[in-house]
């Protein structure tokens, strides 16, 4: 009798836990340094667009690393609603001088371990921060006139997105820093919703395609393992488009 009440207790305790696990899933990499409050964690909050067919994919020529191409997209942006949750986190944004203008309000930056877990479900809430929406758009428009063909931008507000998965890169040890990174990465692919959607991604897909192109490429996922298509190198993040893998380390921006 004693015996099944306690193994009926356990039972429910093991369920009530998985649950609340269940529930708190996004957060739960920050537990392991949620315990340490003098830890220092860098977060990058992006966003990536898939453009492709079967297995070759849309990317951009990358001004930060020469040489080396990218998915379309970038971090995400806060509102100015959102300084003062950012504030009372402690948040110190990561800005490198060079690109302060362009990475103003960019959800890059520093918190102390202990705000990890309230950070990333503040994030989640979506609220004083870009909608994925808003922030791809307005990175493809931003990326269409650094790769020359800003005639593009304006079919940008056409395009609407669905989800393909999030990745999660939980916090690890940077090499030759005193910081442990997460970042988050929200995939979304491109939907054909109506004709000028269908007119924009099918000439970025015919840019990509033109071999005297040199800012767009089209490249296979073979060669995003590879982390090369000829003599130009692939970020990365680019595995993201389809897969949860990431093959190599990240590139060293340029100086």
């Amino acid at each position: 009798m004693v015996s099944g009440i306690v193994s009926s207790l356990i039972a429910s305790f093991l369920i009530a836990v998985a649950a609340l696990a269940w529930r708190n899933r996004e957060v739960l990499p920050a537990l392991s340094v949620a315990l340490r409050p003098w830890v220092t964690v860098r977060v990058s909050m992006s966003a990536l667009l898939r453009i492709g067919r079967d297995d070759r994919y849309v990317l951009f020529h990358t001004p930060y690393t020469p040489g080396s191409y990218g998915p379309p997209g970038g971090v995400f942006k806060f509102h100015p609603e959102g300084t003062t949750t950012l504030d009372r986190l402690s948040f110190r944004a990561d800005r490198r001088a060079e690109h302060r203008d362009v990475t103003l309000s960019d959800l890059r930056g520093f918190l102390p371990g202990s705000a990890l877990a309230p950070f990333l479900r503040w994030f989640d809430r979506g609220a004083d921060r870009e909608s994925v929406v808003e922030c791809l758009r307005r990175e493809l428009t931003e990326e269409l006139k650094e790769v020359g063909h800003a005639e593009l931008a304006p079919g940008v507000a056409d395009l609407t997105f669905k989800p393909v998965r999030r990745v999660i890169e939980p916090p690890r040890k940077v090499p030759g820093k005193d910081f442990r990174q997460l970042r988050v990465f929200e995939v979304q692919e491109a939907v054909i919703a109506d004709e000028a959607a269908w007119r924009t991604l099918r000439r970025l897909t015919e840019l990509a395609e033109d071999p005297a192109e040199q800012r767009v490429i089209m490249v296979s996922a073979q060669e995003i393992i590879d982390g090369r298509h000829g003599d130009s190198l692939i970020g990365p993040q680019s595995a993201f488009l389809f897969g949860t893998r990431r093959y190599r380390q990240d590139l060293p921006p340029g100086r």
